[in-house]
């Protein structure tokens, strides 16, 4: 004899709860008019027999799957962990499930993501292009009934909400807390693609009217380091300039060694980085070389985590509210899905905040 337990059906909590079916499907699915009453009493019949609903099934009664996506650039980031719980947290708390997919910043990645949330019939979808210019089938997933917003990057090719931060004055105020301490030689490990050299002859030449919604973080962060030296009336040395063509560690590792490699060359005194990946690897090899910050370098680095404030001396740093750039992009997403957002796309700013610590030194000019 079979102990499996069949699956509890709508049918079935109808019966229990003592309404229609049609009642029940409504209460459950939080659409058309129904009294709370009735909405309790269906609920706990629910939760009694271990009812869970169908989201395909609801979504052809409904036109809803009470379903959101996360296109995420890179899981493994603790940027991303954490914006993910503050989207997470949002969503159940409004009642959506979410659905993950990871692309690792790459825009064939990306592309076939958003096929497979469109496939699963998701709401809106919230996405960090891997590419704010490559956009096309992000344009083409936003519909009247399909809410799109971008975290973390904001594109001018889209007519989208955007939730980031401000990344060219934090690190124009950063850099030029550096310079301010007479720092004249300060190296920058930035993610700027190595075969993007139009992107950085651009950001050279441009600096005043370089559009910033057509830049990805890293870039943008460029931009305020060139614009810092451009308001201290400091020449720019592109040898400080370390990009590292790969978004990993062991990539960001590789670029600070070389910029240490031509200290004596380029009289480097500070270092500033772009994101958690590269303060890691920056870090790394800063110490692989024996240095000691700030007796022997200066550092600031983009992220506020948990190591910076583990080692001795304790890192400065550019932290962004991480947390409350996911959970307002959920917001945002969820606020058009329910129709009380119906302006044009925003790009919603939130405010960064310098933390000094320990890792700057002030130098003397001679």
């Amino acid at each position: 004899m079979s102990d499996v337990r069949k699956q509890p059906t709508l049918h079935d909590v109808a019966r229990l709860a003592g309404f229609s079916t049609s009642t029940t499907a409504r209460a459950l699915g939080n659409y058309g008019r129904i009294a709370e009453t009735t909405r309790e009493k269906v609920r706990a019949a629910a939760d009694e027999l271990g009812y869970r609903a169908n989201p395909l099934a609801r979504s052809m009664i409904t036109g809803k799957t009470k379903t959101i996506g996360v296109v995420c650039a890179d899981l493994s980031s603790p940027f991303f962990a954490e914006a993910l719980r503050g989207i997470s947290d949002v969503a159940k708390g409004r009642g959506y499930d979410i659905l993950i997919v990871n692309t690792d910043e790459d825009v064939a990645s990306e592309r076939d993501a958003v096929a497979l949330l469109r496939d699963r019939h998701v709401d809106g979808v919230i996405v960090s292009p891997a590419d704010v210019r490559q956009v096309g089938h992000l344009a083409a997933l936003q519909t009247p009934e399909r809410a799109l917003v971008l975290l973390d990057r904001s594109s001018a090719a889209l007519d989208a909400d955007s939730v980031t931060v401000d990344d060219v004055s934090a690190m124009t105020d950063a850099v030029g807390r550096l310079l301010d301490a007479g720092h004249r030689h300060i190296g920058i490990v930035t993610e700027l693609r190595i075969e993007r050299e139009a992107d950085w002859q651009s950001l050279l030449g441009d600096l005043d009217h370089s559009e910033r919604r057509e830049l990805n973080p890293s870039s943008r962060r460029l931009l305020g380091y060139l614009r810092a030296h451009r308001e201290h009336d400091i020449p720019i040395d592109p040898a400080l300039v370390a990009r590292t063509g790969a978004t990993s560690v062991d990539s960001a590792r590789s670029a600070t060694t070389r910029l240490l490699d031509q200290r004596a060359q380029t009289g480097m005194t500070a270092v500033v980085t772009v994101d958690n990946t590269t303060s890691v690897g920056a870090y790394g090899a800063i110490r692989d070389h024996g240095l000691r910050v700030p007796d022997d370098l200066s550092f600031i680095a983009f992220d506020n985590l948990d190591w910076t404030t583990l080692v001795q001396p304790a890192v400065s740093v550019i932290e962004q509210p991480v947390y409350a750039l996911g959970s307002r992009a959920a917001e945002v997403l969820l606020d058009r899905l329910d129709g009380t957002r119906d302006t044009p796309g925003e790009e919603i700013l939130l405010d960064t905040r310098f933390i000094e610590r320990e890792s700057i030194r002030a130098v003397q000019q001679v």
